[in-house]
């Protein structure tokens, strides 16, 4: 069977859940092997955990060349290795990273690619949404290695138990593609919760909160989900972009969707209609959301949230 790399999206070392996804996934399609930026010390604690979801190699790529850098080196080393090992599909994590890595190493090796899959099938035939949400495809890479960035929550997380083998692999980075350097860079302020665009549980507000997202956020907390709003909401001012679903936000599909007063236009479904299960609070019976749900509650979310928040409580205590 030939080679599966999943590119590893890590925090100094410590990979983040949609990539131990991404190894289920590589399982369908040949033998999976991680592709870790960092260095060599970091790497051997990372191949460890990769190993034990079933990565069979760790090819860990010394970033101290290339970091301060953004992705353009990543992509060229990349392309050394897909030439390397001629792999059956390259997977990332369907993040702003990973899909320009991908378009960039697409364009390198002349390849096809896909992104923002939901499922990957054996054969490499991925499954997405598209046009804004309204209709669900099945396609598959025709020319080249396939390319494919895989959106969060789409795959379990399963332990195989392997160990994984380190490979060190030394790439050449051009200059040309050292042009664009970061020059400052300032940590995101830690909310507690989980990332939106991979939090594996979601409770959104929209326009009926009126501004008041204290609801959302005590709901939001005793799940331990992530906070997200509708593009009303923000542009109203009473939440950041950065918590946006839809089609100029993030796009979402995460096991639970709670959407809160909020109406249900194609821009916010594009965003999250890829959600496992999708429950709305509305007081209007009449809201497009709806239409689209698997459960719905017709009420005001001032009150159902609140009492839904106190029986979770009171069911965890």
């Amino acid at each position: 069977m030939s080679e599966v790399l999943v590119v590893v999206e890590h925090v100094d070392g410590a990979v983040k859940k949609p990539t131990y996804e991404l190894l289920t996934i590589a399982r369908r399609l040949g033998e999976p092997s991680a592709v870790f930026f960092g260095s060599a010390d970091k790497g051997a604690e990372a191949a460890e955990k990769l190993g034990q979801h079933g990565a069979d190699k760790v090819y860990v790529v010394d970033d101290a060349e290339i970091k301060g850098y953004l992705v353009a080196p990543k992509a060229e080393a990349l392309q050394q290795l897909v030439d390397k090992t001629s792999p059956a599909a390259v997977l990332f994590v369907s993040g702003y990273e990973g899909k320009e890595i991908a378009a960039r190493l697409a364009i390198k090796i002349g390849a096809g690619l896909i992104t923002d899959a939901v499922d990957v099938e054996e054969g490499a035939v991925t499954t997405q949404s598209v046009f804004a949400g309204s209709y669900t495809v099945k396609a598959k890479v025709n020319h080249g290695v396939p390319l494919i960035t895989v959106k969060p929550n789409s795959a379990p997380v399963e332990e195989v138990g392997a160990a994984g083998t380190v490979e060190a692999f030394t790439a050449t980075i051009s200059d040309s593609a050292k042009k664009a350097q970061i020059v400052a860079s300032q940590p995101r302020k830690a909310s507690g919760r989980p990332e939106l665009a991979e939090a594996a549980i979601v409770v959104s507000g929209g326009r009926g909160t009126g501004g008041d997202f204290a609801p959302i956020e005590g709901l939001a907390d005793a799940l331990g989900a992530a906070v997200g709003a509708s593009r009303a909401a923000v542009d109203s001012g009473w939440m950041p972009h950065s918590f946006q679903v839809g089609q100029t936000g993030k796009v979402v599909s995460p096991q639970l969707y709670v959407a809160n007063g909020i109406s249900g236009a194609i821009q916010h479904r594009a965003g999250m209609q890829t959600s496992k299960t999708i429950v709305a609070v509305n007081k209007d019976e009449e809201a497009p959301i709806f239409e689209l749900v698997d459960f719905g509650v017709v009420g005001d979310l001032h009150k159902v949230l609140p009492a839904a928040t106190d029986a979770i409580e009171a069911r965890k205590g």
